[in-house]
């Protein structure tokens, strides 16, 4: 759609750090593109081929990091809400990649965040005390609880997302369990503002979210599934300076 053409490397084409460094490989793949996109599992791999590539590297996805996906659902919501400024979005479930870059985010355009997880399943520690730092900066509030109920109340926005991420796949059965009482549904959702909004960033497994919420017209997961495709085209035309 932007006259481009790609190459995709899939696990089968490529297996990055494997049979050559991530050193050697972004030297290699900086040389065939002008853009790099890679969705890695662990964070460092990303950094390490961002610094070793002569062009721009976009996080498409990491186990501390999902900043496109962000991108997309504060376009979802601004679409919505118009400005986001004094909204509050409330956080059910994982701390994981993508409440990381949705709570940084959210505090930076002066959203509060209301965060729900259960014990031992916290947003990363050094993360969190960069979105507090944001949310001083813009009067935004960050809350934290491990009761889904108090984080939902009176809330603008309600998310949640996978309670089982890469890797995490022998956890299923244990972590489903620890998650009880996080389903979002409709009595969880009518403890939100009567203007709120559901997202999910897909796929979804119904011990997350009920048919009820996913197709009700709270729901904006199928506009926020479509704006990934329009964010990250906007981040690579911004990167190559092509932006208008």
């Amino acid at each position: 759609m932007l006259g481009g053409h790609a190459l995709f490397l899939g696990p089968s084409d490529i297996q990055l750090g494997v049979n050559e460094s991530m050193r050697d490989t972004a030297n290699v793949l900086c040389r065939f593109n002008q853009l790099v996109l890679a969705r890695v599992y662990g964070h460092a791999d990303i950094i390490e081929l961002a610094e070793y590539s002569s062009v721009p590297c976009i996080n498409a996805l990491s186990d501390l990091h999902h900043p496109l996906q962000t991108l997309a659902d504060l376009m979802t919501l601004q679409e919505h809400f118009g400005s986001l400024e004094g909204k509050t979005l409330a956080w059910v479930g994982d701390g994981n990649n993508v409440l990381h870059d949705l709570m940084l985010g959210s505090a930076i355009l002066g959203m509060n965040v209301n965060i729900a997880n259960p014990a031992g399943y916290d947003p990363d520690a050094g993360i969190l005390e960069k979105t507090k730092a944001f949310a001083k900066e813009t009067g935004a509030k960050i809350m934290q609880t491990t009761v889904a109920a108090e984080a939902v109340e009176g809330a603008n926005v309600v998310v949640t997302d996978t309670w089982v991420s890469m890797g995490q796949e022998d956890e299923y059965e244990k972590r489903v369990k620890e998650f009880d009482g996080y389903q979002v549904n409709s009595d969880l959702m009518k403890k939100a503002s009567p203007d709120a909004v559901f997202l999910h960033c897909l796929p979804r497994h119904t011990e997350e979210v009920t048919d009820e919420v996913i197709y009700s017209e709270q729901s904006l997961v199928f506009q926020e599934a479509e704006n990934r495709m329009w964010t990250v085209m906007a981040v690579m035309a911004a990167l190559l300076g092509k932006a208008e």
